[in-house]
């Protein structure tokens, strides 16, 4: 968190070009947020130039959303595991399958399918098995996964990285 306010903070906002051409960066909630409260929102026509502190904090949060999906090895899968057993691993796939059909209504979904399926594939979809899986979690640690779930859903954006204009108009 501090990284990205510093970030933000020494970060400018610049007129867009009308001939840009490039890729922008999605925006996690807590981008926007910490954006919002840092710089409020930027005039039609303007963009946040993003200082390199600000580009390691959302390069931060999006490392942090892709940790947190349920797979395998990843925290996620952890959290998923201890949660819900062996069950995890059918969460892991839903949650595969489901990403990869997003695609197929938004390509910026892309990104996250090519993610989740080398994730699934060099990690697999299930976590090994544990000696005390059958001791139920208690109220603290039920609680510690919905706060984790609310942090995979402040630093996830459907779309990190979505090109503005790559076809040039003549």
């Amino acid at each position: 968190m501090p990284a990205l306010f510093l970030g933000l903070y020494l970060s400018r906002v610049v007129p867009l070009p009308e001939d840009f051409v490039g890729m922008s960066l999605g925006e996690p909630l807590l981008f926007q947020w910490a954006a919002g409260l840092t710089w409020g929102a930027a005039p039609e026509g303007y963009t946040l130039n993003l200082h390199p502190v600000g580009l390691a904090a959302w390069l931060g949060l999006l490392l942090t959303a892709l940790n947190l999906f349920p797979i395998g090895q990843l925290d996620g899968g952890h959290i998923a595991y201890a949660v819900l057993g062996r069950r995890s691993t059918a969460v892991s796939l839903g949650a595969t399958v489901t990403v990869v059909a997003l695609v197929f209504l938004s390509a910026s979904w892309i990104i996250w399918a090519v993610l989740m399926i080398a994730m699934l594939v060099f990690l697999g979809p299930r976590h090994p098995r544990t000696p005390d899986e059958h001791v139920p979690l208690d109220t603290r640690r039920l609680l510690l996964a919905a706060v984790a779930a609310a942090i995979f859903v402040v630093c996830f954006t459907p779309a990190p990285f979505s090109p503005l204009d790559l076809v040039a108009q003549p």
